[in-house]
């Protein structure tokens, strides 16, 4: 009688294969570990995501020897940001204001790849770097030991077969509605509920010199240009107002209807041009924190941490997060610190670099008045370079391996 082979006990693994997942992934295999990645949709494919990269986002792919290639993909060096203001009705609008992208923390452009692309990217680079990559895994729950602490995930395959699968750790990267999260039963340690909505579509058509941002009470909208000639076109604004808008119309007609009155300039130019896609977004947009580790796991990107889009920061969180959480687990893996020490160490750090970018963008989702919004946004901009140099002066995980 034959016994069932014992399923291998990896380093980490890591549920979810986009931004967060795959980042964390790509430097935990870097700095030389045995990384297992699942994820029940195969890559390439597409996700909600307004999908621009702050300066820190930028600064991370150069960092990890990535930014050429996400160039190489098609996504256009962004070296222009140009911002509308828009008066209220019987106020002449300001006259809008472009500036080129400054050379700052080794950079001197952004990019707004295509999620479909860019986590792709990332995620192959993780499979060069060593990492294994399973798709069509769709994880239920955590596996535990008799102390309580978490040892492994369980879920079905493609052909709903049951899976276990075992490790020393597990990262929940997959996203807000995280299973992980919920398995281990981590709170809320912060929920200031979801006042915004965020809107958007693709068009082509048109030239797009750079990011553009149009500022108006109760409303921010803009460019992104992206890959294949295109631009992400986004209106973001209070819930309440999306919510009534959409009220009996179609995705399309309410998203026209916004950006008219978002940005009556940039509507007018759509004229001429011809939408690519679908209307997507998200009508109510959480700002909220979870508790981020407990024993044998921790929380990454989305899952740990999610605030409004109008930020435009979501991915640079997952990438700066994702390489605080690496050096935090080699350091346990190695024997470096104790586990819980190593934990304790990247929660600690993952709260305290989040904090200020989170608090002004919930202060930029109560869409207070003009002179209000555009102070908090000078803010934000001073606080993203803060937070790009911050983490351009730190030693790269798993360099020499990668450029070896």
């Amino acid at each position: 009688m034959f016994s069932p082979t014992p399923s291998p006990v990896h380093d980490v693994i890591v549920v979810g294969a986009r931004a967060a997942g795959a980042a964390t992934a790509l430097l935990l295999a870097r700095l030389g570990h045995d990384v297992l990645v699942v994820d029940r949709t195969e890559l390439p494919s597409d996700t909600i995501s307004t999908h621009q990269l702050a300066r820190t986002g930028v600064v991370a792919l150069q960092r990890w020897g990535l930014l050429d290639e996400v160039v190489a993909s098609g996504a256009p060096a962004i070296r222009q940001v140009t911002f509308h203001t828009i008066g209220d009705p019987g106020h002449p609008p300001k006259p809008s204001v472009t500036r080129a992208i400054k050379d700052k923390s080794g950079v001197d452009f952004l990019v707004a790849p295509r999620r479909w692309v860019l986590d792709t990217l990332v995620a192959r680079a993780a499979q060069r770097a060593g990492a294994t990559i399973r798709y069509g895994v769709t994880v239920n729950g955590v596996l535990r030991d008799s102390a309580g602490g978490v040892v492994g995930v369980r879920g079905h395959d493609e052909r709903d077969q049951p899976v276990e699968l075992r490790a020393r750790f597990v990262v929940g990267a997959d996203g807000l509605g995280s299973r992980i999260a919920r398995s281990v039963g981590a709170p809320r340690i912060v929920d200031r509920g979801a006042p915004g909505a965020t809107l958007y579509a693709y068009y082509t058509g048109l030239p797009w010199p750079g990011i553009e941002f149009v500022t108006r009470t109760g409303s921010f909208a803009g460019v992104f240009p992206t890959h294949h000639g295109e631009a992400a076109i986004w209106v973001c604004l209070p819930t309440a107002t999306a919510l009534a808008a959409r009220k009996g119309r179609s995705p399309e007609v309410a998203f026209t209807a916004l950006l008219e009155r978002a940005a009556p300039e940039l509507a007018e130019r759509l004229h001429d041009a011809a939408r690519t896609s679908p209307v997507r977004g998200m009508l109510r947009a959480p700002n909220q924190i979870r508790r981020g580790v407990g024993p044998g796991w921790a929380l990454v990107g989305d899952a740990a941490y999610h605030r409004d889009p109008v930020s435009g920061h979501g991915l640079s969180d997952a990438y700066r997060d994702a390489e605080l959480l690496a050096v935090a687990l080699d350091a346990a893996l190695t024997g470096v610190v104790e586990e819980d020490v190593a934990l304790a160490e990247y929660e600690q750090a993952r709260l305290r670099e989040s904090r200020e970018i989170f608090d002004l963008t919930y202060a930029l989702a109560q869409y207070p008045p003009i002179s209000t919004f555009v102070e908090l946004n000078k803010r934000l901009g001073d606080a993203i370079e803060a937070e790009a140099a911050a983490l351009a002066a730190r030693p790269i995980p798993g360099a020499a391996l990668a450029w070896a």
